[in-house]
């Protein structure tokens, strides 16, 4: 039996992140997306969260900039992607710190 790794993609339901969240759920991996709260009830992002439920995707509510959340999410994978917009790229540091 193959194990998948687990995935968490920051960033899921933007522009690339969506994409990347859809790949790695389609191959077979434990998917989880790193959502803040005003994601989930966003109606533009309705449709998004909607098609990654039906893919099995899990979901990690946090947010870069709440330290614990993003500990707490990463501790329950084996693998971080970034996929944040333009405007938090400087912000990724905190992935890794």
């Amino acid at each position: 039996m193959d194990v998948k790794s687990k995935i968490l993609i920051i960033g899921g339901t933007g522009n690339i992140g969506k994409y990347l969240v859809e790949a790695s759920a389609k191959a077979g991996h434990p998917t989880f997306a790193l959502v803040r709260e005003s994601t989930i009830s966003d109606p533009k992002r309705a449709a998004i969260i909607e098609s990654f439920k039906s893919l099995g995707v899990m979901f990690l509510h946090g947010d870069l900039h709440n330290h614990q959340q993003l500990v707490n999410a990463i501790k329950q994978v084996d693998i971080v992607v970034s996929a944040v917009g333009g405007d938090l790229v400087a912000h990724q540091v905190k992935i890794i710190c």
